[in-house]
């Protein structure tokens, strides 16, 4: 009797233990429902963003007018804002996700747990039983063909207890993918929280953009007019200067020093890559822009607040804003990094920036937002790769052999050859 008891009890044990009903079924639906329509929410918010790209691209190809640049700066902020509902929808929907995970892995650790107690129960109780002798077995039973009918009970219970032993297995398993699955959820998150902050950032540098601009004109389109003449007169004599240095800063450039040109050495800097002008010897160079001395970077179209990125790691040697040198159109705000493989980076005509001199940056990390400031006409980012045993950051008029409204303006400069061409170190595009 005490045998069948024993056999009774493994038996209700493994039962226990076969399954487990999830106590989240209710929930997981109502969760997919709220992710389901916050999809639903994210393809209209998409299709208002495209609706504000065309509007961008409408407003940008008009006539420079200040009219025609606030509106472009509007929609922009529009386009941004939107976009800052886009990221946090998806945020919503990815939180739900982790927290449908969440539920998946909490229910199988309850199921594991269980399993777990009632196989070692199983284990323990069998390990007894089997430890009795087949005739002290005989004598304790009621007869002899149920002592062999529970010692058949006794196999089928070993094969059960085997096979939760691999379903115990499996759901070990099934609990390390969603932990490796909310891993990669957070992973995810946090990347769409980076994006958010950006975002939000790129708001506050479009609105001082706007602001800024506002002030320069006085919100007159004759200042606005002559604002943008003036800035495409000093564009050629800008340009001269720093290619008329004087003997003090035409220095030997040691290309030995520097990294071997090859892509992929450098990340572009911005998210969404439009070259507007090449490196060099182009054809707009050589119709007197830049004095003909070539184009010392590339330029890369991008709207005001555009988010900005280091295109390696490396240290902010210097920042700045040739705009506070009254009558002075270059530069605009720049930032400049050196990196360890004899490079330096310049990002030029910021609106605004986010980091400091001395400052560590890694790649791909936000520095800045992209505008206008400066001799640019339109918004855009120059960027430029320097050699940097080549590279000092002065006063321009202590460089130059040239006078210009920039002479007391802080940028960098650095003879011709040590302008390298930023393609031959950056992915294709």
């Amino acid at each position: 009797m005490r045998t069948r008891l024993a056999y009774t009890f493994i038996a209700a044990l493994v039962i226990l233990c076969a399954s487990a009903p999830s106590v989240w079924a209710q929930s997981a639906a109502e969760i997919q429902k709220q992710i389901d329509a916050q999809n639903t929410q994210l393809a209209a918010i998409n299709k208002e963003i495209a609706q504000y790209e065309a509007q961008l691209k409408e407003t940008s190809a008009k006539k420079k007018t200040l009219q025609n640049k606030l509106n472009e700066i509007l929609i922009s902020l529009k386009k941004t804002a939107a976009s800052i509902t886009a990221t946090k929808n998806k945020l919503t929907t990815t939180k739900l996700q982790l927290q449908e995970l969440s539920n998946t892995i909490s229910d199988t650790q309850n199921l594991i747990s269980k399993n777990k107690a009632g196989l070692g129960e199983s284990i323990r109780l069998m390990h007894i039983i089997d430890q009795q002798p087949l005739v002290l077995q005989i004598l304790g039973s009621e007869s002899v063909s149920s002592t062999w009918k529970e010692i058949d009970q006794a196999a089928m219970i070993q094969t059960a207890v085997k096979e939760h032993i691999e379903t115990l297995a499996q759901q070990e398993a099934k609990l390390t993918d969603a932990k490796n699955e909310t891993d990669k959820k957070k992973q995810t998150l946090e990347k769409q929280q980076e994006t958010l902050v950006a975002q939000q950032g790129s708001i506050a540098a479009t609105k001082k953009a706007q602001d800024e601009l506002l002030a320069q004109t006085k919100a007159q389109e004759s200042t606005y007019q002559a604002l943008i003449k003036k800035k495409r007169e000093q564009q050629a004599s800008m340009e001269a200067a720093l290619s008329d240095l004087n003997a003090k800063f035409r220095v030997a450039v040691d290309l030995s020093k520097v990294t071997p040109a090859g892509a992929g050495t450098l990340q572009w800097p911005l998210d969404n890559v439009r070259i507007t002008q090449v490196f060099g010897d182009t054809d707009f160079a050589r119709n007197g822009a830049y004095a003909g001395k070539g184009h010392n970077g590339i330029d890369l179209a991008a709207p005001i607040g555009t988010p900005l990125r280091a295109a390696l790691t490396g240290t902010v040697v210097g920042s700045g804003n040739t705009d506070a040198v009254r009558g002075c159109y270059s530069f605009g705000k720049w930032v400049l990094i050196r990196h360890g493989n004899g490079l330096d980076t310049m990002y030029a005509h910021l609106s605004q920036v986010n980091v400091s001199q001395g400052q560590q940056v890694s790649t791909g990390q936000l520095i800045g937002y992209t505008g206008e400031t400066g001799y640019a006409t339109g918004p855009h980012l120059h960027f430029g790769v320097y050699v940097s045993s080549a590279t000092q950051i002065v006063k321009l008029g202590a460089a130059t052999n040239k006078t210009t409204p920039c002479a007391n303006a802080v940028m960098p400069v650095a003879p011709l050859s040590g302008y390298l061409n930023p393609m031959s170190y950056l992915p294709a595009n």
